[in-house]
């Protein structure tokens, strides 16, 4: 065989184990995760939520600079921090996704409501920013929030 025969066939297979990635398709999928997400908030409750849509080693930044590691973390911390009387809402504005389809992320407004003591709420807005990894089994994961 001739050395561009060989060499077109092996393009040919190369190209023919090479998944193609719908972006649109998986733009969709990560939002329909995240509407999923916030409302296992609203229905369950915040620390619920967060553990169950976290990977293993994801990491949450609260407060000014409070940076709390893995999945266990962010369920401790959601567990230990009265989240129990708040409600959640969150709605992204924008979603992507990395060319491979691995990674994406998406970010929004939230609005927090806390329940005093006094039985008063109290209201926080701001905006979320979520990193979203596809896991193996093809489900989405925040590893950043």
């Amino acid at each position: 065989m001739q050395k561009p025969i060989l060499f077109a066939l092996a393009a040919l297979l190369l190209s023919a184990c090479v998944q193609k990635i719908d972006i649109a398709e998986e733009k969709a999928s990560i939002l329909q995760t995240e509407r999923a997400f916030e409302k296992m908030a609203a229905d369950s409750s915040i620390a619920y939520a967060f553990n169950a849509f976290a990977a293993d080693s994801a990491v949450i930044m609260r407060g000014n600079d409070s940076v709390i590691h893995t999945k266990k973390g962010s369920y401790n911390f959601y567990t230990h921090n009265g989240s129990d009387s708040a409600t959640v809402n969150w709605n992204a504005d924008f979603v992507d996704v990395s060319d491979d389809g691995t990674l994406g992320y998406t970010y929004g407004k939230y609005l927090l409501k806390v329940r005093q003591a006094d039985n008063t709420t109290k209201e926080y807005k701001g905006t979320f920013h979520t990193v979203w990894k596809k896991q193996t089994d093809g489900s989405w994961k925040y590893v950043w929030d």
